[in-house]
């Protein structure tokens, strides 16, 4: 898909990732400002300095939001990442710990400062450092999913990206 964030659904979904990160880590996310309308905060994300992903509250949760930072780390297209179930971004050894970061997070709103290793489309492996993971909820306060966001991250040895 070539512009996401000109969709309604996607700039609404910005507002989210934006006003709960505001809401549980008392900051705003990024440097967008507070005066973007919600359209430019959607163009903002999307072209972040940043990786920016959100998935849903589903039991076994997809991705909802890859950023273009996202798309380029992990090697997957907007339409190969939307849909994806966001534990196939974890190798199968650290797919436990993830979701145990998942559960504090969920029971605590937010986690800053989280790494780990996670897996590009290419099998290529890295590390994310700095990862604030929050919970996301509508305007009504009703979960709708988590995000996590970062700007660090390092290619592992023996990996390569293709």
């Amino acid at each position: 898909m070539d512009k996401p964030y000109e969709r309604k659904d996607i700039i609404e979904l910005s507002r989210t990732l934006a006003d709960s990160f505001r809401r549980l880590v008392a900051r705003p996310l990024g440097d967008a400002g507070d005066n973007l309308s919600p359209t430019d905060i959607a163009k903002y994300f999307w072209d972040a300095p940043f990786v920016l992903l959100a998935h849903d509250s589903a039991p076994d949760p997809v991705f909802t939001y890859a950023n273009r930072k996202a798309q380029e780390l992990f090697g997957y297209s907007w339409e190969e990442f939307i849909g994806l179930p966001s534990r196939l971004s974890a190798e199968l050894v650290e797919q436990e710990d993830r979701e145990q970061l998942l559960v504090e997070a969920r029971s605590k709103g937010y986690i800053d400062n989280y790494h780990g290793v996670r897996i590009a489309k290419d099998g290529s492996r890295f590390a994310i450092e700095h990862v604030v993971l929050w919970n996301l909820s509508d305007e009504n306060g009703n979960p709708v999913g988590q995000a996590a966001v970062f700007k660090h991250w390092r290619l592992l040895e023996g990996s390569h990206k293709s």
